[in-house]
Order: structure tokens, then sequence, then C-alpha cells
């Protein structure tokens, strides 16, 4: 018998006990369990909760989001990152609007038709939402699988994914497939933690868990190593006039795209980068240094400040008095580290 098959009552009885009491799950509509859980892709939990509540308030339905301007959308999610997740949000919306009378919808296969829903996101949704017994594979339900089955697959690995959620779905409860799902993630995030050594004395798969049982938690699950980051070096601009400061608007593909940000550039002379700007008024000062990583990329960053006496910009850059910085543009979590330099120099 795989050990697997012994957790489902033990779990469930350990999930009413430990169950973390998430905004999401006091009011699990639809709706609102969609937006949680493309929130908590790559983000944590805690991170997310204030997120959560603004939008919300904000966008209490499918409609009031599809209808959103898009830099509203994009400021309630400046510093959550992977800004293509707030786009695909507002698509879907869309999608349920035209391609589903704004019901949203009921089944796996058509939450799978929406944008940036795949089939982890489409499998919480239709188990939480719908009662529909699928299992919602994602990294904390292939850790704690290959933990108790002490699987040395590599969990990267489609196939592993596939085996996982084969294993899962021949156990998962029929009548309560929405808190197993949320119970296995309770207990990735809780107790069989990525990092580090297991809580496994406070594990209800404690005594069937192979790897517990072989002293191999900190062993498995195996996962493939990942590529190193590429270094760019780059230097950014802050140029501020009157109170205000310049911002221009990102590319609309690619990384970060569609934010607005201070001018930044790879890294070369910082007086022949204000030259190819057509601004040549007066010399730069270095402000600090700052870095920011992404999941392929780290951006390593020099600060320079330059206060102009011409409200003379490039093409499509503007001004922005605190108030708009605050309230009206998205700004990356990339620059965060030059924060002080925008309270130092903006207009009270």
């Amino acid at each position: 018998m795989n050990p697997i098959s012994k957790l489902p009552i033990p779990l469930l009885e350990w999930y009413r006990d430990n169950a973390r009491t998430l905004p999401w799950r006091t009011l699990p509509t639809p709706y609102r369990v969609w937006v949680s859980e493309i929130m908590l892709q790559q983000t944590r939990v805690t991170a997310v909760l204030s997120y959560f509540d603004r939008f919300m308030a904000a966008f209490p339905t499918p409609a009031a989001l599809a209808a959103a301007p898009e830099d509203q959308l994009l400021k309630l999610w400046e510093g959550l990152g992977y800004y293509s997740r707030a786009r695909n949000l507002q698509k879907a919306a869309r999608q349920v609007i035209t391609d589903f009378g704004g019901q949203f919808p009921d089944t796996y296969l058509e939450l799978r038709s929406l944008a940036g829903i795949g089939e982890y996101t489409a499998a919480a949704i239709a188990s939480i939402a719908y009662g529909e017994a699928l299992p919602a594979v994602d990294g904390n339900l292939l850790r704690v699988t290959a933990r108790i089955t002490g699987d040395d697959g590599d969990i990267t690995t489609p196939a592993m994914k596939k085996k996982v959620t084969a294993l899962l779905t021949e156990i998962i409860p029929i009548k309560a497939p929405g808190a197993f799902n949320q119970a296995m993630m309770d207990l990735g995030a809780l107790i069989c933690l990525p990092n580090g050594a297991p809580l496994c004395d406070s594990c209800p798969a404690a005594s069937f868990c192979l790897a517990h049982q072989k002293g191999l938690e900190t062993v498995l699950p195996v996962r493939s190593p990942k590529k190193a980051r590429r270094i760019e070096e780059r230097n950014v601009f802050f140029f501020f006039y009157q109170g205000k400061v310049a911002l221009r608007r990102r590319p609309q593909k690619g990384l970060l795209a569609g934010l607005w940000e201070p001018p930044c550039e790879h890294s070369a002379d910082a007086r022949t980068q204000l030259e190819a700007w057509g601004i040549s008024l007066g010399q730069p000062s270095f402000a600090g240094v700052s870095r920011h990583i992404f999941t392929h990329v780290e951006w390593h960053m020099e600060a320079y400040v330059l206060e102009v006496s011409s409200s003379h910009l490039p093409p499509e850059w503007i001004w922005a008095d605190r108030d708009a910085v605050r309230h009206q543009y998205a700004i990356p979590a990339a620059y965060a580290g030059f924060s002080d330099i925008l309270e130092q120099y903006l207009a009270h």
C-alpha cells in the first residue's frame, strides 16, 4: 500500500485544528478564490493579504475588474511583482463578461479557457469553490507527496507532476476536495517546509512518511538546480524639476511591461547617456547603489540625481509629483532601494 493513501483523514483532522485564517477562505466565492490564487503565485501569503483586501475593495466583481483602467490596475498591483498576472486577470475578467455572460465558469475545463489560468489554478478554484475532486498540484503538494512516498524523482519535471497528480487523484476526498487541497497547502507552508528541516514532530503524516522513517527529510524532494541568473549593470537617473520627478513608461512587452520608471539604461558613462537623451544641463550626482533579483536576471544599479532648470523632456516622458508617484503611476519594486531619493526631492 502506498503510504499516501493513509493521508486524507489525519490531514483533514490536522487542518480542522490548524488551518490558517485567510480572507479568501472566510468567503470563498469563485472570484475571490481566483484572485487569491493568482496573487499567491510565487508570492508569500503575508505579502498578499493587504493587496487582496485593496484589490477586492477596488474591483469587487469580474465586471468591475474588466472595466478598470490599466494604470489603476497596475498601481494596485505595484510591488507584488510578475505584472503579467494582473493583466491576465483583467483579460480573463473580460472573457467572463463576453464568453460566460458575466457568470464565473464553474468547471475545470471552462476555467482553463481563461487567460492566465493553468492546471493548478483551475483545479484550485474548481475544488475550493465548486467541489470538483481534483488535486491542485503546486510546489507544496509535490514536496509533501515526494517526502511521504519517499520518491526521489525530480519534482521540477512534468513526469513527476503527472505522477503526483495521479496519486492524489486516487485519494482526494470526494466530499472535501477543497479542504484537502488547502490542507496540503498549509501542511507544506507550515510543517513540511521547503528550505531546511521540516517540523516532523507536528506533522499528521509523520507515522507513515517514508522520508521521515528513513531520515531523508532534508534530502527529499529532489529538485534540479536552477540556472544562474544573468547580471545586468544599469544606471538609474532621477531628474527633478520644481519638486517633480521624470518618469517614462517601459515597453508594452517584456520585463515590467507598461510600468513607469525613472530613466534607466545599461551602464555607460552617465554624461554620455544624458547627451543621448538631449539633457545637458548640469552634472549628475552619484546617489547610491541597489540591486533587484528577478527570476532569470539580476539588476545591479547605480543611481544618479540631477536637478534641472528646464521642464523639457524627451518624448513620452512625464513629470510626476509626490501624489502622482504615490497614487497614479505604478513603479516597479525594483527601484524601491532608491525610495529615499524620491522622499528627499519630491515636494511635500
